[in-house]
C-alpha cells in the first residue's frame, strides 16, 4: 500500500482534471451507477466538533474509496485546523489497500470548493457584480480561489463572527486582487452581491429571504449534516431553480430539507446536479431567476478525488 502526504498531494494534482472527474462522478451518481452506503455521522457538541464517514464505488472502477473527514471548530482557537481526515483507496477486485492519502482533510475541501466553482458555472447570472462569501476559514478561502477561473468580478464582501477573522481574509482577499468589504451583517452581503457562497456550519439561519436581489445564485455548502442551517426557509422556497447534489442525502439534511419538512416546497422541484451537467434538464433560464445549490458532499466526490490523486501521486512520484 502506498502511503501519500498531504503536500505531495497538492503537488501531484491538476485542478481542471480534478474538476472533470468530479463532473463525470456526479452525472454517474444521478445514472444510479454508484454505490454510496448510508453516511455515519458523529457530533461531539461538548467539542464543537463533528465526524463523517463516506463511502463509495462506481461500477466498472478498479477502486473503491472509503473516507473520514473532521470538523471541530474550536480549534482555531487552540492553533490547530479546524478540518481533518484521511482517505484509504482499495481495490474493487481483491479489496486489499491501495493507498492511504493523508491528506489532513485537504481533498474533501478542494472537492467541495470544485463542487462549487462547478454548480456556478452552470446556475451563476451571466454578469456577476459582486461575490458574497459567509464564513471566513479554510472552506471559505477555497471557494474564493476556486471562482476566480470563472469570473473577472473582483468586488467581494465576506461575512465572519469574529474580528480577527475577518482581518485574515480580507488580507488573504486582497493578496488575491480583490476589492474586500468585511462585515458581521450578513445582510450585506446580500445587498452587495449576486454570487454568494455559504461556508459556516450555522445551525440557524444567517440568510433571509427580503435581502435577496433578483438573479442571485447562492451556493450552500456548510449543512452537510443533521441540524445545520445557513439559509432561511422562506429564502429556499423562493429560489426558482434548486439543485441538489443528491436528492437523497439532502432530503435528509442540507438546506432544503427544512423547507420540504415545513411543507414549503415539493421534492419534485428539485433538480439533481448530475442531471443538470449531463444536459438531461435545464437550470436558469433567465438573470431574474434566484438560484440555489444545496451541496451535502456526496461520497462520489471523494471515490473521484480520491482515485485521481492516488494516480496523479503515483505518476510524479514513481520511485515511491
Amino acid at each position: 500500500m502506498k502511503i501519500y502526504s498531504q503536500t505531495q498531494i497538492v503537488g501531484a494534482m491538476e485542478m481542471n482534471v480534478a474538476a472533470q472527474r468530479l463532473v463525470d462522478g456526479f452525472i454517474a451518481y444521478s445514472r444510479g451507477q454508484v454505490q454510496v452506503p448510508p453516511v455515519q455521522n458523529f457530533i461531539f457538541g461538548q467539542a464543537n466538533g463533528d465526524c463523517c464517514v463516506k463511502s463509495a464505488w462506481i461500477e466498472g472502477s478498479e477502486h473503491f474509496t472509503v473516507k473520514i473527514s473532521t470538523g471541530f471548530y474550536d480549534n482555531p482557537a487552540k492553533g490547530l485546523p479546524s478540518n481533518d481526515g484521511m482517505m484509504l483507496v482499495l481495490s474493487a477486485k481483491t479489496g486489499q489497500p491501495r493507498a492511504l492519502l493523508q491528506d489532513e482533510g485537504w481533498l474533501t475541501c478542494i472537492r467541495t470548493a470544485l463542487a462549487g466553482q462547478i454548480v456556478a458555472r452552470a446556475l451563476a447570472p451571466r454578469v456577476i457584480t459582486g461575490i458574497g462569501i459567509l464564513g471566513t476559514g479554510v472552506q471559505a478561502r477555497m471557494q474564493l480561489e476556486q471562482l476566480m477561473a470563472l469570473t473577472s468580478c473582483r468586488r467581494l464582501t465576506v461575512w465572519g463572527r469574529n474580528h480577527m477573522a475577518l482581518e485574515s481574509y480580507r488580507e488573504f482577499a486582497t493578496s488575491l486582487g480583490f476589492e474586500v468589504e468585511t462585515t458581521q451583517d450578513a445582510e450585506q452581503v446580500a445587498r452587495h452581491a449576486n454570487l454568494i457562497v455559504t461556508t459556516t456550519p450555522s445551525r440557524e439561519a444567517l440568510l433571509q429571504r427580503a435581502w435577496i436581489q433578483p438573479g442571485t445564485h447562492i451556493t450552500a455548502v456548510g449543512a452537510d449534516g443533521g441540524g445545520k442551517q445557513e439559509l432561511d426557509v422562506d429564502l429556499v422556497a423562493s429560489a426558482e431553480v434548486i439543485v441538489v447534489d443528491s436528492i437523497e442525502q439532502c432530503r435528509r439534511y442540507g438546506e432544503i430539507s427544512h423547507a420540504l419538512k415545513q411543507g414549503l416546497i415539493r421534492q419534485e422541484q428539485l433538480i439533481e446536479l448530475g442531471w443538470l451537467l449531463a444536459g438531461e434538464t435545464r437550470g436558469r433560464e433567465n438573470d431574474q431567476q434566484i438560484t440555489l445549490a444545496d451541496l451535502t458532499g456526496v461520497a462520489v466526490q471523494d471515490a473521484q478525488i480520491a482515485d485521481y490523486a492516488m494516480q496523479a501521486c503515483a505518476e510524479a512520484l514513481p520511485g515511491l
